[in-house]
């Protein structure tokens, strides 16, 4: 019995060891090499009608200022301040949610988000949250705010099998992310909630909506570079 507790406890220290191992080491890695594919985009393809991944890569200082400033004022305003917890928006969200259960609210930040994104899979169960709170840590940790915006931007489902700012730009407005006008970048944060649901190539009344909501809150939000 003896010798079966031990062996179960080297399996075990091994276990942990090899789980921070990886996924530190895959961070790390990722702090410097582009995202090319993210788990979302292979679960997608199982589940769209027309599969396709429509996926560039481009750097941050390839795309259009106003894209980062879009996204936090649609997404989360206080992005460059936080550590990837937004617990004022923790807070508001779960005195909504309270005071209206049919129509509940997030609070995931941008890292959070990204988190998800790039290093697990769609879901709501207490393991996927607790490992998506755990790769927060370390990206708040060890990468930069640009870094984290720039995988993000890279990252985000902007529509039915399309990836990223740049395929959207290409698929939805004929240009480059670098080209993007102040207004084509609020309506692509307009649709980030739901990109499968939310056009920014046919947007409804509703997006165009909460596309001059974000327009409008753009003016508050300051740069990442400032």
């Amino acid at each position: 019995m003896k010798s079966f507790l031990k062996r179960l406890r080297k399996i075990v220290q091994w276990t942990i060891a090899l789980f921070f191992g990886t996924t530190i080491l895959s961070v790390v890695v990722l702090k410097f090499l582009p995202v090319y594919y993210t788990p979302l985009m292979f679960i997608r393809l199982f589940q769209l009608e027309d599969p396709k991944i429509s996926h560039t890569w481009v750097p941050l200082n390839e795309m259009s200022p106003k894209m980062p400033v879009a996204v936090m004022a649609g997404e989360d305003a206080r992005f460059a301040e936080h550590h990837g917890f937004d617990f004022e928006a923790i807070k508001a969200a779960a005195e909504h949610n309270a005071r209206h259960p049919e129509r509940t609210h997030g609070a995931s930040t941008i890292s959070q988000q990204t988190a998800k994104n790039v290093f697990l899979w769609p879901g709501r169960s207490w393991v996927r949250k607790g490992l998506e709170a755990y790769f927060t840590v370390l990206i708040e940790l060890l990468w930069s705010k640009e870094r984290i915006m720039e995988v993000y931007l890279n990252s985000i489902e902007t529509g039915p099998g399309i990836y990223g700012v740049e395929a959207v730009a290409e698929e939805h407005f004929n240009c480059k992310a670098s080209e993007l006008t102040a207004d084509q970048c609020a309506l692509i944060a307009a649709t980030l909630p739901n990109p499968r649901r939310f056009s920014s190539k046919t947007p409804s009344s509703y997006m165009k909506k909460r596309q001059r909501w974000i327009r409008n809150n753009m003016r508050y939000v300051k740069p990442l570079d400032e």
